[in-house]
């Protein structure tokens, strides 16, 4: 009796230095929205790259005009911004479900951690736009957002490593086949995102 007493003191004492160090709140059901959110922008970039009059050349190399950039760069803010609300909301109401505070120390460290690479990235690929340097664009942004989701990963689920490594993979793999830059973007931040928050979803909230 007592030794299952104290196994079970040592497991609750785990599973208190988890919940304080880790946020295990994060939805997978955000992520599969994200992916649903990004195919739809995928597909509108698509049509403004590849039926615009604005837009000349080859599927390789494409000349495209500023008015097609600002509305490129329009849908992916309007994608980022549609996820990241969403990922909060739905976070937000798991971890009321599970009676915890999602604003904790482990929630402050994920973000910092999340924002430094992703930051970065997006300064960089502001820095490419302004030398119109298109062509890297898609790859960086799967690179730094795999890079930022590694950085993130040990203070959250830890799933989510895996999506990184998978992000980075498809980022470099990109860098090789430039002219398919939306394809790789579409398979990264579409399909990648919907697997992956599946697997969460079912792991760890589906009950």
């Amino acid at each position: 009796m007592k030794n299952e007493k104290y196994l079970n003191d040592i497991s609750e004492i785990k599973n208190l230095m988890n919940k304080s160090s880790r946020f295990i709140s994060l939805s997978g059901l955000s992520g599969i929205l994200a992916g649903v959110y990004a195919l739809i922008g995928a597909w509108m970039a698509y049509k403004t790259i590849y039926f615009d009059t604005s837009t000349m050349g080859t599927y390789r190399d494409l000349v495209i005009s500023e008015e097609a950039v600002i509305r490129l760069l329009v849908i992916a803010t309007a994608v980022l911004v549609l996820s990241i609300v969403t990922g909060i909301g739905l976070s937000i109401r798991k971890a009321r479900k599970s009676n915890e505070n999602v604003w904790n120390t482990a929630s402050k460290r994920l973000v910092i951690n999340f924002m430094i690479p992703l930051a970065t990235g997006g300064f960089f690929i502001i820095f490419l736009i302004e030398k119109n340097m298109f062509g890297l664009i898609a790859p960086l942004t799967l690179i730094f957002y795999g890079l930022a989701c590694v950085n993130a990963s040990k203070y959250t689920i830890g799933d989510v490593r895996y999506l990184g490594v998978t992000m980075i993979a498809l980022g470099l793999l990109s860098t090789w086949f430039l002219g398919y830059g939306l394809l790789f973007w579409a398979l990264g931040f579409g399909g990648c995102h919907i697997l992956y928050g599946s697997l969460m979803y079912f792991k760890y909230e589906r009950k």
